[in-house]
């Protein structure tokens, strides 16, 4: 079973509030695997890998830390945000964290795949890559191999915006939009397309 909770745009601090609840839930057994799908206002997360490296965003970018693997991450506008806060190693194929990530690559891949659009993982970083350019951004943290934190998937971001993030170890540009690569995709749409895709694995 899959809760999918569709929130709209939700400030960053009460998104880590409400996965935080919903995590301890989850490892309770008090709710089943909840997809969040939302958006943010503009915001950097910083994750240990960019404190520990000194990385930063530019000036004008407000920040957040953040307790998930990687380094920086661009939210905003005209991007998806899912959290999956689901109870992991139960079904086959997911005996590890790298294979939760390959899990979700694949989540992404076969959504863009209904629009036409190849998508691929890259070895220079984990997450979902178009044209040689990365579009999808994964990031997870795990208590009791339950998930909080997610992915993110930028459709039609404003123009600069996340392509002057050196996001987790890449330089300035690598990360783009779908929309910046000449691909529009609804968001709407999109999510329609990546919950069956979503449904099919849990139910593998």
């Amino acid at each position: 079973m899959l809760d999918v909770r569709e929130l709209g745009s939700v400030p960053y601090e009460g998104a880590q509030a409400l996965m935080k609840d919903l995590q301890q839930q989850r490892i309770k057994g008090v709710i089943p695997d909840t997809l969040l799908i939302l958006s943010h206002p503009e915001v950097v997360t910083v994750g240990p890998r960019a404190r520990n490296d000194g990385v930063t965003p530019p000036s004008d970018y407000e920040t957040v830390a953040v307790d998930r693997g990687g380094g920086l991450t661009w939210h905003g506008p005209g991007q998806i945000v899912g959290y999956p806060i689901f109870k992991w190693g139960e079904r086959e194929g997911e005996g590890s964290v790298a294979d939760i990530i390959h899990i979700i690559e694949g989540w992404l891949i076969d959504t863009l795949a209904t629009f036409g659009i190849k998508g691929e993982r890259d070895e220079r970083m984990q997450g979902v890559w178009v044209d040689g350019r990365k579009v999808c951004s994964i990031g997870l943290s795990f208590l009791r191999w339950v998930s909080r934190h997610g992915f993110s998937v930028n459709l039609n971001t404003p123009a600069g915006r996340v392509e002057d993030v050196a996001g987790c170890g890449l330089a300035a540009d690598t990360t783009t939009s779908l929309a910046n690569l000449g691909y529009e995709l609804a968001p709407d749409a999109f999510v329609q397309a990546l919950l069956p895709v979503v449904r099919s694995t849990l139910d593998a």
